[in-house]
């Protein structure tokens, strides 16, 4: 992984650069050598635990086609009849559905800077983490914040969306 100049950045990562900067986050935007698609992808070039892996998950809102962003933990499975129980009756978010909606593509979907603004629900397991590293943008584009940064960030309730193994 290697810090990456601002000027160096694709042009999503610059739009996340320029956001994170007005929430007043000063850390550089470090670029992947490998595609952060996938948790363990990321959490490999990055040097960190799966969980620490803020993924960013969308999907559609059956009654109004409204995206739905769910920020999990890189070593949870997100438990879609929880979230369903919040939101409403979801259904899947194809590619297209992700670009249109988030502005960015998978595997580069950032908590912030939306095309339209995603119902939220954040992970409460990322909570316990001291560090998290997030989607820049881009699929090698990523930043290290707190669980309280991204909370601030995004202002989205913290929740159990978790598939638990004994549930």
């Amino acid at each position: 992984m290697n810090e990456t100049s601002f000027e160096a950045l694709p042009d999503a990562a610059k739009r996340v650069a320029l956001l994170l900067e007005a929430h007043g986050y000063a850390k550089p935007i470090v670029m992947l050598p490998a595609t952060g698609r996938t948790s363990a992808e990321a959490a490999a070039g990055l040097g960190c635990a799966i969980a620490q892996i803020a993924k960013s998950i969308i999907f559609r809102r059956v009654s109004d086609d409204a995206p739905v962003l769910v920020i999990a933990s890189g070593a949870n499975r997100v438990d879609e009849a929880k979230v369903a129980a919040r939101v409403g009756p979801l259904g899947k978010a194809d590619a297209r559905f992700v670009r249109e909606q988030t502005g960015y593509a998978i595997g580069g979907v950032c908590p912030i800077g939306h095309a339209t603004k995603p119902v939220m629900l954040i992970d409460e397991d990322l909570l316990a983490l001291d560090s998290l590293w997030a989607a820049a943008g881009h699929p090698h584009a990523v930043f290290n914040l707190s669980a309280q940064e991204l909370v601030a960030m995004t202002g989205a309730p913290v929740v159990d969306v978790a598939l638990r193994a004994d549930a």
